[in-house]
């Protein structure tokens, strides 16, 4: 199998060149604050047209919170966004973690079936939402890990940080879940950490 490749990234994850791109939304998909507005205003006015054409499953909701739904990249670098619906942190009782799990699995199961190499995440919930960064690294670590332990595609996971904070609280969730370097002798590691210096 392939080696793991899962980076940590920071800076604006909409100038990355990847297959595509993670738009932490909000349920309506038409562009809000935050990670969200900024792939909106990156991706022009061809992205608010796509996600306007796509149907709501109730009035004001075409994804709901840890489903998924797929654009073009428009104006990006990326050919693809997929959007994803975080859940709003309420003290951790209300199922947060499985539907956050869920943002990741999903995501990458698009990735899958849409054969793509390569996939950036920003950290989401961590922003309006509320959602604690330590709490919400590890289970886009755990996620991403146990992902590419068992599937081929995507190659290439980036999990990005805008700020100094998320990209430490995702560095540690990576040295908390993924094997220590080998021993002289020992079977290589199949995970490989590279952080990213922003660009």
């Amino acid at each position: 199998m392939t080696p793991m490749n899962i980076e940590i990234w920071q800076g604006d994850i909409t100038t990355l060149d990847v297959d595509a791109i993670v738009n932490a939304a909000n349920a309506s998909l038409l562009g809000g604050g935050g990670v969200d507005g900024a792939i909106h205003r990156a991706a022009g006015p061809g992205l608010l047209a796509e996600c306007t054409a796509l149907a709501e499953v109730r009035r004001g909701v075409r994804c709901p919170t840890g489903e998924v739904r797929l654009t073009a990249g428009h104006q990006l670098s990326a050919r693809h966004i997929i959007h994803t619906v975080g859940p709003r942190w309420l003290g951790g009782n209300r199922d947060e973690a499985a539907l956050l799990a869920n943002c990741y699995w999903k995501s990458l199961q698009l990735a899958e079936q849409l054969e793509l190499e390569s996939i950036a995440f920003p950290a989401i919930s961590c922003g309006a939402y509320g959602y604690p960064v330590h709490q919400a690294a590890r289970i886009a670590v755990t996620e991403c890990v146990s992902w590419q332990r068992s599937h081929r595609l995507p190659i290439r996971i980036i999990l990005g940080g805008y700020n100094a904070s998320t990209v430490q609280a995702l560095q540690q969730a990576m040295r908390e879940l993924t094997p220590p370097p080998p021993v002289a002798g020992s079977i290589p590691p199949t995970i490989q950490f590279q952080p990213l210096q922003a660009g």
